[in-house]
């Protein structure tokens, strides 16, 4: 019944078929697919004529009884040279319509597709790091051969026909908005094809954001655990799913918030918090000291009223708030909101308030990425809700408590009415309307939302990746995904995870990026290497170039007495350590515990021993959170972490 109902709104979603439209990643400044035949499709009124003409091809189609079209260009030659793209649409009734594109190549096209590391663009970002090198690269990015199709940032509950979406061609004024690894990545890969091939990176990314937002209906089918999440999504259903989501979560508070069980629970007046350290707002808490924490937040403060105010309802704001706040004044709740985007804007009736002494409480669900009341360009103040006077600011010194971090404390559930995150829905507002441009293969870097549940990801990656391929109707789709950096808040299963799935899923590649990860950030500020080896895996994958594209890989393991014998795929000439001695090995025997090991490097097997282990039966490298380990292959490419005895 779902999946009908969804087809239904998707039938519903198409836009009207008023004039003459063509499909979101068309437009000024494309890069259209070379050696491939070329979808073109769009609207128009039902009943018209629709010839699509470029390159000296014409293509004549007519639009159904919805209004829809489509047609197909035969493969194009690579030119860099730019032409005009024109559509006209006539029926003998109507006037002609007609759309033209200019400033149109033809080259090599790649959707560049994931969460926060994919989204970051090259220039400057609040609340994280500078990129390294980002001002040299950007001095030189005079690059009109380099093009991004930014995708705006949509959701949807069903399938979507269209969405906002742009071309940009690459100068030192636009490259600092282009995804700085889908730059560095179309950089070295036009390098590498030739000066004259252009490239085109569509640009469909969201931070914060796990795999299964981005996986279709059908792509999730084998996936019963979102099929909950999934019903909800039917706008008839939405107070419902509001109501189910906000009794799940006071189940979660009742079992996880020491502030709601305290005796006197930290919402009160009464509650002793004037004890609890300050930190200044607005703020994301990670640039307050606090990086990598995801989980609880309570925040307070007091407020007096001017003498004119009394007897005056007024009104809080307090901007955005990432992610869930609930809002007291005076011990009184004034509401719970959802979303990192939405504004805060509560009413506190004046019966509730008092001269002096007022004290309002906001508690906070932080689910990933960045928290608290972080949006410096919003309000944060409190004013009469008449608008009669002046606002009081509340920017400044908040005390506050980080509680029920999530690395130890069961998830909170998800409002997948108003997130980012639910099953399907970026898939529905970001990839659907993209569906059938020619493209050559895809670039993911995404993952970090799903760390907790890495087992789950072995096999909802490749669902992702087997989703996107059927849609394209491209079974063998080169799909290049970044292994997730080095970070304290990401455990070594999630990126076991991803090497499980590269293994069991055919033309694809995983980059390892255990050298230019940050322990203390999950934004690492080093993305030219992580561009570099996506192109030489698109090189290899994609354009059968014969070279090393992949760092060692664990094949084998044999046990010689006190030795263990560590064999290696994709070992090019040979191993190596740079820096000298191997580093990030532990060994383990029958006991299971793991112990430091001394490794040494025999062409491409690694000898892994420690005196504390006279009969090893299991070997890991790099195995934590913060991924150590200098284990490289002659090509400069590191080895992913991995382990022996995984289940």
């Amino acid at each position: 019944m779902l999946f009908r109902l969804l087809t239904l709104a998707t039938l519903l979603a198409l836009p009207l078929a008023a004039e003459l439209r063509i499909a979101s990643p068309f437009g000024d400044h494309m890069v259209l697919q070379r050696d491939q035949p070329v979808p073109v499709w769009g609207w128009a009124d039902p009943g018209q004529t629709v010839t699509v003409t470029f390159a000296g091809q014409t293509r004549t189609t007519k639009t159904d009884a919805t209004g829809a079209w489509r047609t197909t260009l035969a493969p194009l030659s690579t030119n860099a040279t730019p032409r005009t793209f024109n559509v006209t649409a006539t029926h003998p009734k109507s006037k002609t319509q007609s759309q033209k594109f200019t400033d149109v190549l033809v080259g090599e096209v790649w959707l560049c597709g994931g969460q926060s590391n994919m989204e970051r663009q090259l220039g400057p970002r609040g609340g994280q790091k500078p990129l390294i090198g980002w001002e040299a690269e950007v001095a030189t990015a005079d690059r009109p051969l380099l093009r991004q199709l930014y995708v705006t940032q949509t959701r949807a509950p069903e399938p979507q026909a269209t969405v906002d979406a742009t071309w940009s061609v690459c100068t030192p004024a636009t490259a600092p908005n282009f995804t700085a690894v889908g730059y560095y990545f179309g950089r070295d890969l036009q390098a590498a094809l030739g000066a004259n091939v252009p490239v085109g990176i569509i640009h469909s990314s969201w931070g914060g954001t796990p795999a299964e937002a981005w996986t279709s209906l059908e792509g999730l089918a084998d996936f019963p655990e979102f099929s909950d999440a999934i019903a909800v999504l039917d706008a008839s259903n939405e107070t419902e799913a509001k109501r189910r989501y906000l009794e799940k979560t006071d189940a979660w508070l009742a079992a996880h918030d020491p502030g709601e069980n305290a005796d006197t629970p930290w919402s009160s007046t009464d509650a002793a918090t004037t004890n609890w350290p300050t930190m200044e707002l607005p703020a994301l808490w990670e640039d307050r000291g606090h990086d990598g924490f995801d989980g609880l937040g309570w925040f307070t403060r007091s407020f007096d009223l001017p003498p004119n105010w009394s007897g005056r309802d007024l009104v809080l704001r307090l901007g955005r708030v990432d992610d869930v706040d609930t809002t007291w004044v005076n011990g009184q709740k004034l509401g719970t909101t959802t979303g990192y985007m939405t504004l805060r804007r509560y009413e506190i009736p004046a019966a509730l308030l008092k001269p002096s002494g007022n004290v309002v409480t906001v508690r906070i669900i932080d689910t990933g990425g960045g928290g608290g009341i972080w949006d410096p360009a919003t309000a944060l103040d409190l004013a009469p809700s008449d608008g009669s006077a002046p606002a009081i600011n509340l920017s400044g010194s908040w005390h506050y408590q980080l509680v029920a971090d999530l690395q130890t404390t069961p998830r909170p559930p998800m409002d997948v009415s108003n997130s980012a995150s639910s099953p399907i829905g970026l898939y529905n507002g970001m990839i659907a309307p993209l569906v059938p441009y020619a493209i050559r293969g895809v670039t993911f870097y995404q993952g970090e939302a799903n760390a907790g549940r890495s087992t789950q990801y072995r096999t909802l990656l490749p669902a992702l990746i087997a989703d996107w391929r059927t849609q394209w109707s491209q079974p063998e789709l080169p799909f290049l995904f970044v292994q997730i950096a080095p970070f304290e808040g990401q455990p070594p299963e999630i990126r076991e995870a991803q090497l499980l799935a590269w293994q069991a899923t055919e033309n694809t590649a995983m980059i390892v990026t255990t050298d230019v990860g940050d322990a203390t950030d999950i934004h690492p500020a080093h993305k030219e290497p992580v561009g570099a080896r996506l192109a030489l895996a698109a090189r290899a994958l994609a354009y059968d170039e014969d070279l090393v594209y992949s760092g060692p890989v664990y094949d084998s393991m044999s046990i010689d007495g006190h030795a263990a014998a560590v064999r290696f795929k994709h070992a090019a000439n040979g191993l190596v350590a740079p820096g000298g001695e191997l580093q990030g090995f532990t060994i383990a025997g029958e006991d299971g515990v793991f112990h430091p090991a001394t490794a040494k490097i025999v062409g491409h097997t690694v000898v892994v021993t420690a005196a504390t282990v006279p009969a090893p039966t299991a070997v890991r490298y790099a195995w934590t959170n913060v991924a150590t380990g200098n284990l490289f292959n002659t090509a400069g490419l590191p080895a992913s972490p991995f382990r022996t005895d995984h289940p």
